[in-house]
């Protein structure tokens, strides 16, 4: 069923993630060992979520959440962020990212109820997630906190910042809608998060960060977490952290748990015909299925109702409601596949997804990654498939 060449596979990581490369061929990245490969030194903490200096409550939080040991980039950014640093955060997405700076400001906020912080992120799907992580940590601590995202009414939006609350996740988008109707003051802030900024800059938000690292006062905390560091994310980066303290976990681009693969159709009239036969395996328990176009995968999500799978799509043409609505149904298995577009690559984390596949190949390598990063999270096994 699958075609192998993984001659190129090392060759092509060495060479960087981010570079754009126009005619991208998937059949480049496939593994030619898709055995499961352990770490060389599994990594082992210096700390253990009872052991940092954080509240009885939070780390009752922790427990309840299901947390037993802290992964790299907690492990070593926790004490970090506890101590006022400014941090530059390198680390694969589904590497625990989140809980890595929402534990210690969670904490630096029961100790200082004046404190606000300010979450920046790409998506609303990633806002979402970050808040929802919130609630759960923080559970019983009186701290409140809003979302500040497109596809949700802005004037409630507005009354909710006239709360005056602890915590403000954003978009930049709405973050400056919110800023131009004076609902939202960036110079109040104390700490500032940066989160998945390379993403923030492929979809074009360079200018907006610039704008809003100008309007920060200048004595704050700010955290700036990434997959990469270079080019117009470094233009970003030198003008918003101090002194920072880098923590780097990311070994690869690649996790070694997930198993590339393609699927070669030369017969495009067969191409839904492969796509059923592969769904209907066993294996294929929870899929995340990406096209290129909202109309696309509207179209093929009516086709695999059409053939009696349980799927749904998401893409720009949804509401916001409805968008939440459906990611919380495939998280919580009413869905066994979910159709999206790139842009719902960016920040979904959702628990045990089998198998990633590009039924339209991803146009670049950077795509490729952020796609394929949905499944095989926090060392669980993964499978990504790609038509070509």
């Amino acid at each position: 069923m699958y075609h192998h060449n993984g001659n190129r596979f090392q060759r092509n990581f060495s060479q960087g993630r981010r570079r754009q490369i126009k005619s991208f061929d998937p059949s480049n990245l496939i593994r030619k060992n898709v055995h499961i490969q352990a770490e060389d030194q599994p990594y082992t903490p210096t700390n253990s979520f009872t052991s940092f200096p954080i509240s009885d409550i939070l780390k009752r939080n922790i427990s309840t959440r299901g947390y037993i040991t802290p992964t790299p980039v907690q492990d070593q950014t926790i004490p970090l962020i506890l101590e006022g640093k400014d941090i530059i955060g390198i680390a694969n997405t589904g590497t625990g990212k989140t809980a890595a700076f929402l534990i210690p400001l969670i904490n630096e906020v029961t100790q200082n109820r004046n404190k606000k912080v300010l979450i920046i992120v790409p998506t609303r799907e990633l806002a979402v997630q970050i808040k929802n992580e919130f609630l759960l940590f923080s559970k019983g601590m009186n701290i409140y906190c809003v979302l500040v995202i497109g596809g949700v009414n802005l004037f409630r939006q507005k009354n909710d910042l006239r709360r005056n609350p602890n915590f403000v996740i954003g978009t930049p988008g709405r973050i400056k809608d919110m800023i131009e109707h004076k609902s939202l003051d960036l110079s109040t802030f104390e700490i500032i998060v940066l989160d998945e900024v390379d993403q923030m800059v492929d979809i074009g938000f360079i200018s907006s960060i610039k704008y809003f690292i100008s309007l920060l006062a200048s004595n704050r905390q700010s955290l700036f977490f990434s997959a990469t560091v270079d080019g117009k994310v470094r233009e970003i980066l030198n003008g918003f952290v101090r002194n920072p303290v880098t923590v780097s976990v990311k070994k690869q681009d690649m996790l070694k748990n997930i198993k590339h693969n393609v699927i070669r159709i030369s017969d495009k009239s067969r191409k839904i015909e492969k796509l059923h036969d592969l769904l209907i395996q066993k294996e294929f328990e929870k899929v995340l299925i990406f096209g290129r176009t909202k109309w696309g995968v509207q179209r093929l999500s009516e086709e695999l109702l059409k053939r009696g799978f349980n799927a749904d799509v998401i893409h720009g043409n949804k509401k916001q409601s409805q968008r939440l609505r459906i990611l919380d149904k495939f998280k919580r298995n009413e869905i066994q596949i979910l159709l999206a577009t790139d842009l719902a690559s960016r920040g979904l984390d959702i628990d045990n997804v089998t198998h990633v596949i590009n039924y339209d190949p991803p146009e670049s390598y950077e795509v490729y990654i952020h796609r394929i990063g949905r499944t095989g999270r926090l060392n669980k096994i993964g499978t990504a498939l790609t038509f070509v």
